[in-house]
């Protein structure tokens, strides 16, 4: 099958970009979306052509590193899957693919399809962690956990950091992405000891990296490859007022 690729071009986050055209004139239904720009990519290498930049690592849809913008769609056409869980059989030979990077103020682009994600490592790094010690994997299981609560924060912990949330959303928002992180650990005794102050630190966080508001209009939800579900943000959001009001201090009235 033959398709046409138009890429955004663009060296830094203060770059003119521009989208440019490429060829992919013999290309098997069976290869998957990122083996086809490694075949165009050994082409352009081969004309001593600059290659089209983007991000890959593990290739099975785990690490979240391969994330772009496909025909206006984040991640592509499938359905709960990644850019590297994409084949070309999903397309018809004869396709124009409009390629672009997440576009976002908090992702500023390094190149072409790369952009910078570092704000969701400072969000992880304001409070996406606990201090207990949680022994080896037996003492974890020893500690009773309602099923309910394990499905949901098993769930929640499925998110990879992709980026496609915020790609997806008109305001940018990286809601789904951060209340996924704290309602993993808020649904567990293991991340109780810093609750309040764990949701507070990375809202405000991910205030100070720029991510707009959400609107709750559901693009998040169905652009996730893992499929975290919204209601992860309606328990942030109970999270974060829970901890604002709790840092309250308490207010004693003196009888007359």
């Amino acid at each position: 099958m033959k398709v046409t690729l138009k890429v955004w071009k663009q060296n830094g986050k203060n770059g003119q970009g521009e989208l440019k055209s490429y060829e992919s004139p013999d290309v098997s239904p069976d290869c998957s979306f990122l083996e086809m720009l490694d075949l165009v990519n050994n082409d352009l290498e081969s004309k001593n052509q600059e290659p089209i930049g983007f991000d890959s690592d593990c290739r099975e849809g785990i690490c979240g590193t391969c994330g772009m913008v496909i025909n206006g769609v984040a991640h592509g056409p499938g359905h709960g899957t990644a850019t590297c869980q994409l084949y070309m059989r999903q397309f018809k030979d004869g396709d124009v693919l409009t390629l672009e990077p997440w576009r976002a103020t908090a992702f500023p682009v390094i190149k072409d399809l790369v952009v910078d994600r570092s704000a969701f490592d400072r969000i992880i790094q304001a409070g996406g962690y606990i201090s207990v010690g949680t022994g080896a994997a037996p003492d974890g299981n020893a500690i009773p956990v309602p099923k309910e609560n394990a499905d949901l924060a098993m769930d929640a912990a499925a998110c990879i950091g992709c980026g496609a949330c915020v790609a997806s959303c008109k305001n940018a928002s990286a809601m789904l992405f951060v209340s996924a992180k704290v309602s993993h650990l808020a649904l567990l005794p293991q991340g109780e000891p810093e609750r309040e102050r764990r949701v507070i630190a990375m809202v405000e966080q991910m205030d100070k990296e720029g991510f707009g508001a959400c609107t709750n209009e559901g693009e998040c939800e169905a652009a996730c490859p893992k499929q975290i579900s919204i209601s992860n943000i309606a328990r942030l959001n109970r999270e974060y007022w829970r901890a604002k009001l709790l840092e309250q201090p308490v207010r004693v009235e003196k009888g007359g």
